[in-house]
């Protein structure tokens, strides 16, 4: 006999079960080349899954960053400024199979598209916002939710309720409002029928990996084998 515990919300594993389903169909359809990396919001747990998604997959080709139904959190600079990193030059190495140390260090240097969808809203619309601005990539799907404005600052009651109220309204580099009540529109729009979902299909990540394979003929990025030695010095016999 063997005893079993249920958890109490499996809501948590069945999302694992679709993240882990999405990286194998991404590694199906590129035949190995494409990352797939879920950004559930831009909070600490959308850190966590970045960093152990991303740096894990630095071996391939290029990647999808999947920041569907994204809940946000905070302003997620420091994954756009890691996504958009360049290569800019290689350290040999003499061990195990030679391959060389990039630098930066880390990174996936081909190209990235990103998945949208309207229930991706507050740092999950600046994501993209931020994505598109810097010209990571192309993205897929359909226009983002459009509720940027941050709600912190909003101290709880003594009776334990509390409020929120509109407190950081974002605004562009040219001083313009932005985002807020307008969303983030795809460059390749991409709609997800319930039908398409009930079918087991999932037509925005397979548009998504057909635009990453489509970019890596013209953006792709091979590593470089270590050159011959360098010419070294020499003084001429009799000088």
């Amino acid at each position: 006999m063997i005893a079993t515990k249920p958890v109490a919300n499996e809501s948590q594993l069945r999302m694992m079960d679709w993240v882990e389903g999405n990286r194998r169909k991404v590694d199906d359809l590129s035949d190995g080349k494409l990352a797939y990396v879920y950004l559930p919001n831009t909070g600490q747990p959308g850190y966590t899954y970045f960093n152990r998604y991303y740096f894990s997959q630095q071996d391939k080709k290029g990647a999808v960053i999947d920041e569907r139904n994204n809940g946000g959190g905070s302003a997620a600079d420091y994954m756009v400024d890691i996504m958009a990193r360049e290569l800019h030059g290689y350290f040999n190495s003499r061990a195990n199979d030679h391959r060389p140390f990039t630098t930066p260090m880390s990174g996936i240097w081909g190209p990235k598209v990103m998945l949208i969808n309207e229930r991706a809203g507050s740092g999950g619309d600046l994501l993209p916002y931020l994505f598109n601005k810097m010209e990571i990539g192309p993205l897929v799907g359909t226009k983002t939710w459009g509720g940027l404005v941050g709600t912190w600052d909003t101290p709880p009651f003594i009776d334990g309720g509390r409020m929120v109220a509109p407190r950081g309204g974002f605004y562009d580099v040219n001083g313009d409002r932005a985002v807020e009540g307008v969303g983030i529109s795809p460059d390749i729009p991409v709609e997800q029928t319930p039908k398409d979902v009930i079918d087991g299909r999932d037509p925005q990540l397979e548009k998504a990996v057909q635009e990453a394979l489509k970019l890596l003929e013209t953006e792709g990025v091979e590593l470089k084998s270590e050159p011959a030695p360098p010419v070294r010095y020499f003084r001429p016999k009799g000088n």
